[in-house]
């Protein structure tokens, strides 16, 4: 297994029981999807243009581990340099994004009038803390970190994708 999964709590060094967190970290994802709210991603882009919005969503450590497991599906062995300011999951050239089945809940959630406009927190405030307490059983007690320091640390900041993910 990689760095990121050393750093794991001794239940989480496994890869069944990292399997398993991130099921429930994609369980969350599907039952934000169930929800009521009228939205409908259109692909604008604008919630990966970091700079240009001055936000960059935040992500617990189940997230970052399933978003890094999500590009390694994608045959990258490496988190790509963000350009201009944007995500780094965002592809330059196809204007893509590379993880978007396994995009973060920020991603999923982003304020966007074309896609519908913004969930209310308390709409969705049960999803935010069973990622929260996935986050505490994988070892992570800080609380969700911006998307690409997230990215960063659980790649063992060098730029290569884990195994073990």
């Amino acid at each position: 297994m990689g760095t990121a999964a050393n750093n794991l709590p001794p239940a989480y060094r496994s890869a069944d029981a990292v399997r398993a967190a991130l099921a429930e970290v994609r369980a969350v994802y599907a039952e934000l999807d169930r929800r009521p709210v009228m939205r409908a991603c259109v692909r604008l882009t604008e919630c990966c243009q970091f700079k240009r919005t001055g936000r960059t969503p935040s992500v617990t450590r189940g997230e970052a581990l399933l978003a890094i497991r999500a590009l390694k599906a994608t045959g990258r062995k490496e988190v790509p340099p963000p350009t201009d300011g944007n995500c780094p999951m965002l592809e330059a050239r196809t204007g893509k994004c590379l993880i978007y089945a396994d995009r973060p809940f920020g991603c999923r959630t982003y304020f966007c009038e074309a896609a519908g406009g913004s969930y209310e927190r308390r709409d969705v405030l049960d999803l935010i803390r069973r990622l929260e307490e996935i986050d505490q059983r994988l070892g992570h007690r800080d609380g969700p970190r911006p998307f690409t320091a997230a990215l960063a640390v659980e790649q063992g900041g060098r730029g290569q994708v884990g195994s073990g993910r």
